[in-house]
């Protein structure tokens, strides 16, 4: 300590005076332990106690430990002893001895007494028990002065402090070389990785959302209900291949009315709002419990949803659902960014004016039109409590517990949110919507239902669905040609007068044979009688694969041809052929031309056992499939008809074949247009509303139809014309006044039941003509919906010939009058050339006879027919329908048609 009463001198040990009065500690030498004879009185400081620290002449000194004597020996204070240059560290201390003890004497070290321990620096400390008489040590007053400096100015002591910090202690290890810490540091370790998580979770879940949240608010823009307008409501104008406005379909809902603010009554509003958004008058956008409700739902697997009415807005203006975080995110900002602009009444208004609410109805003003056929400003509670139900499920509008449960529900949610008197809760009555569409506004122009589907349907095979078409304001220009339109409608209603039979039906389908394009599509009534006598829409009969008969000969002979045989070569015409294990006849002696009976007169007359001989022993057939697609008969995916390869039955026409009327007249165009396919298409040119070009004609398929070869393509379809034309009139047909015309009939027949009457067995179920000229290429199909046993007026089986012939005739006739003589192109002959080949007919037998297979039943004897196209028809025997693919062993029935012959087919799958 400071005070330095008893304190050495330089030069003398510092407790000399003490050695003094009780002599040596053991072993210890009594000399003097400083250098000079005296030990050097401590130096007295300059600066007293009190008054200027820097003291001078004058000032007071300090006290001194010796009362009178002189604080230094000499004239000055000796300065302090300074530590040599560049010695490291400090000079060891001088060890201050424990009360009741005596420090060592210079000299050589004497053996330390029992219990001494030597301290750093190599000045011993003295054991316990002799304690130095030092005012110092201040043992007296609980202080320990050990181990301080003899030249205790407290300056040496933050010197030596200095130097000691660079010395780091040794930490305690553990057995894996890790500190051991003490409960205390273990504690505050555990808290400090708490800080931490919880400043990153700050930072992860509040702070990085908060910036990007700000970021997103002012790149996103909020829709409004004018630009959803633009975008969904536009109706889809159709044109004819004129220019002409053939039709106009408006957007489901019709022409939109949006409603202004205010226009939208409190009533309505509430049903809404208890619906669907409860605390929309206060939400800034989006509900926090609500969210969290939601999230909570998906865990629990509840139902329910977190939107509030501005996000559901969002959601329908961009017509996107994703389940998507970004979705959402930006939903958020946008609904957020919409309230902060708009008013509550804003929002309202614009939500009701684009949500939809089924039945075709966007926006409330046409749902009231759609279920009540009222404004939306007339609605009560009640109305207005089913509409707003029925936003959460619009598809689910007609069924009617959906319906109810969901009136109850905002009814009751109204009375909770104190928008309607219990009172008047209690005595409200479910309300009864009117039926579906009666109010319904019908499309403008003539064109048919059938039409603008099939229209549809190839410009969704195109990417062009009809949410696309409306977004767009859809221009499509179609190849309808009005003057055929008018004449296929006008031949097929007069085809069906004065007919009597209830199960006939019909359709006729023109197509262009120059560039593929349908130019008439007639499939039915658009509207017929339901089994209560209401109206509903009409079946599209043209779009409807059916046997095609003996008019799938084309396709035979096309095979045939594509082999490199010719329309001379013979086979034996014969009626009652045994064929592949089956009997073949032919529609009576008529049809039959002889042992040898060349390709092209078997055409003419339609013999059945011809062709099905040619494709069972010469062609296959997978080749009359390959014929028949290469020509344009679609098959499933594209297309609706099925050809058969493993079935020999498709050489007539029968069996699982089934084709198109469509597809027929798009095949025979091939033939009329001299080889060429123009894949069949409706649309020539689709725009948006602005006359920007989508695609058009240029786009359309075409290539050699029969060949890679061009010219050899178009000399095989010459060569099927060539056979085709004489059958014209061989059924008593006639072509339009100038024109060149070809085409084949085909009659499918009746696959009687067991409790069927005798007669029924010589009925027809299908019948068939197609044909063309150079410009138009025409299919008619007259027949039942499935196997009924149709009959003519005079309750006579009908014939390819008998009603479908003379509407081909007649819409040839109706379309092609005034329009320009046209001939068909003469190619050179394929293979054999029928006009180097005589064959001599061989007259029918008076009575023919059947030759069946031992375990079949033969048939009664053929009966002439009393139609004018004088063929014959012979009963057979109801046989056993086989699996597709499967070879039937059973007689064959008759074939019959307009020129038609036939094989014995599976019920209801019979060539005619």
């Amino acid at each position: 300590m400071n005070d330095d009463r008893n304190r050495s001198w330089p030069g003398q040990e510092p407790d000399a005076p003490r050695r003094a009065q009780s002599g040596p500690w053991p072993g210890e030498d009594p000399g003097p332990a400083w250098p000079g004879e005296e030990a050097p009185r401590r130096p007295q400081r300059n600066t007293p106690p009190r008054g200027n620290p820097r003291g001078g002449g004058g000032a007071p000194e300090w006290p001194s430990g010796d009362e009178g004597g002189p604080q230094w020996p000499g004239e000055e204070p000796p300065r302090r002893p300074q530590r040599p240059r560049g010695q490291q560290g400090m000079p060891p201390r001088r060890a201050v001895p424990p009360p009741g003890q005596r420090p060592q004497q210079q000299g050589p070290p004497a053996s330390p007494p029992e219990g001494f321990r030597q301290p750093r620096g190599g000045r011993p400390v003295p054991p316990p028990g002799r304690e130095p008489d030092l005012i110092t040590h201040h043992a007296h007053n609980g202080t320990d002065d050990f181990g301080r400096d003899p030249y205790d100015d407290g300056y040496e002591d933050a010197a030596f402090n200095e130097f000691a910090d660079d010395v780091e202690p040794q930490d305690e290890l553990d057995e894996n070389g890790k500190k051991v810490l003490t409960p205390a540091q273990k504690k505050k370790r555990r808290w400090k990785i708490v800080r931490r998580v919880a400043y990153a979770c700050v930072g992860l879940f509040f702070v990085v959302p908060a910036i990007a949240f700000v970021i997103t608010y002012f790149l996103v823009d909020v829709p409004t209900p004018e630009s959803i307008k633009s975008l969904q409501n536009q109706p889809i104008t159709y044109y004819d291949a004129g220019g002409q406005v053939m039709g106009r379909e408006l957007p489901p809902g019709g022409d939109r009315q949006l409603l202004k603010p205010g226009e939208v009554p409190d009533v309505v509003k509430h049903a809404v709002y208890s619906a669907e958004d409860a605390t929309f008058e206060t939400n800034s956008g989006f509900d926090v419990t609500g969210i969290l409700r939601a999230v909570w739902n998906q865990v629990s697997g509840g139902q329910g949803g977190g939107s509030t009415i501005s996000q559901q807005y969002i959601k329908q203006a961009t017509q996107n659902d994703a389940p998507t975080l970004t979705r959402k995110w930006t939903e958020l900002a946008k609904s957020f960014k919409m309230n902060n602009q708009q008013s509550k009444e804003e929002i309202i208004t614009s939500y009701l004016n684009i949500v939809y609410f089924g039945r075709g109805a966007n926006g409330i003003q046409a749902a009231s039109k759609a279920y009540f056929n009222k404004d939306a400003k007339d609605l009560n509670a009640s109305e207005a409590s089913l509409l707003a139900g029925l936003i959460q499920g619009p598809g689910k509008s007609e069924n009617q517990a959906y319906a109810q449960k969901r009136w109850t529900y905002v009814m009751d949610q109204m009375v909770a949110n104190k928008w309607l008197r219990a009172d008047e809760r209690a005595t409200a009555q479910y309300p009864t919507p009117i039926a579906k569409n009666a109010n319904k506004e019908e499309n403008s122009g003539k064109m048919t239902y059938q039409l603008q589907q099939r229209i549809k349907d190839e410009l969704a095979a195109k990417g062009y669905d009809e949410s696309k078409l409306f977004s767009t304001g859809a221009k499509i220009y179609t190849t309808i040609d009005p003057a055929a339109q008018a004449a296929a409608e006008q031949a097929a209603q007069e085809g069906m007068k004065g007919q009597t039979d209830e199960n006939l039906l019909n359709a006729l389908v023109a197509v262009n044979p120059k560039n593929g394009g349908v130019l008439a599509y007639y499939g039915g009534p658009e509207l017929v009688k339901d089994a209560n006598g209401k109206d509903q829409i009409g079946q599209d009969r043209a779009n409807q694969a059916r046997n095609p008969g003996s008019s799938v000969k084309a396709f035979d002979l096309t095979a045939f041809l594509k082999m490199g045989k010719g329309l001379g070569e013979t086979f034996d015409g014969s009626n009652n052929r045994v064929l592949g294990g089956r009997t073949v006849r032919n529609a009576g002696d008529s049809a039959s031309c002889g042992k040898d009976c060349t390709v092209a007169k078997a055409m003419e007359i339609s013999a059945n056992t011809v062709f099905y001989d040619m494709v069972l022993n010469v062609t296959k057939p997978s080749r009359v499939a390959e014929a028949a697609k290469d020509a344009g008969v679609k098959v499933a995916p594209d297309g609706k008809s099925v050809l058969y390869t493993d079935d020999n039955n498709i050489s007539l026409g029968g069996g699982a074949t089934a084709v198109t009327p469509e597809d027929m007249a798009a095949a025979y165009a091939s033939f009329a247009s001299g080889g060429t396919y123009h894949e069949q298409h409706f649309v020539a040119k689709l725009t948006n509303k602005q006359d920007e070009v989508e695609f058009d004609e240029n786009n359309i398929k075409t290539n050699p139809a029969f060949s890679d070869d061009a010219a050899k393509s178009q000399q095989i379809a010459g060569n099927v014309t060539e056979a085709l034309i004489p059958v014209i009139d061989h059924s008593k047909l006639k072509c339009p006044t100038g024109h060149e015309c070809a085409g084949k009939t085909g009659t499918q027949q009746y696959t009687p039941k067991d409790d069927d009457p005798a007669a029924y067995k010589d009925r027809n179920a299908q019948t068939w003509m197609v044909g063309y000229t150079p410009s138009v290429s025409a299919a008619v199909w007259v027949g039942g919906d499935g196997n009924k046993p149709l009959h003519d007026p005079k309750n006579k089986p009908i014939f390819g010939a008998t009603i479908a012939g003379p509407t081909w005739q007649n819409f040839m006739n109706l379309y092609l009058k005034g329009k320009p003589a046209e001939k068909f192109d003469k190619v050179a002959p394929i293979g054999k050339d029928v006009n180097d080949v005589t064959t001599t007919p061989t007259k029918p037998p008076e009575t023919p006879t059947t030759t069946t297979p031992p375990s079949t039943t033969e048939t009664p004897p053929s009966t002439e027919s009393s139609e004018t196209d004088t063929e014959t028809t012979t009963p057979r025997t109801r046989p056993t329908r086989p699996g597709p693919g499967e070879t039937p062993t059973f007689p064959l029935g008759n074939n019959q048609g307009g020129g038609g012959g036939g094989v014995a087919a599976p019920p209801g799958a019979g060539p005619g």
